[in-house]
């Protein structure tokens, strides 16, 4: 399966990766030898396989919810890069895309 430069540039644009023209051209190289290689898969009879969300039959291992005391919020906050009040203080996500 082949990925063209355009798609590369499509896909860093949504992840707002800004990218050097030598690191499009290596990405759209890489990215199009991995889905070569994945693509491998189809080519494999499966008929007789089952569906799987999971190679390994797992049971599950969940304890019971039990209360305990929680971290209070001066240990929260802690290591966070910034604080509002009793919030997390984050960077805007939207209303600063660039045109496309």
């Amino acid at each position: 399966m082949a990925i063209d430069r355009d798609t590369v540039l499509h896909v860093a644009r949504l992840a707002r990766l800004d990218l050097r023209a030598d690191e499009v051209d290596r990405l759209t190289k890489e990215l199009g030898a991995i889905l070569d290689a994945v693509s491998k898969v189809a080519e494999l009879d499966l008929a007789d396989v089952p569906p799987t969300s999971h190679p390994l039959d797992l049971v599950n291992v969940w304890d019971e919810d039990e209360p305990r005391p929680s971290l209070s919020l001066d240990e929260v906050f802690a290591n966070a890069p910034a604080r509002e009040n009793d919030l997390f203080r984050v960077p805007p996500t939207h209303g600063h895309e660039e045109s496309a």
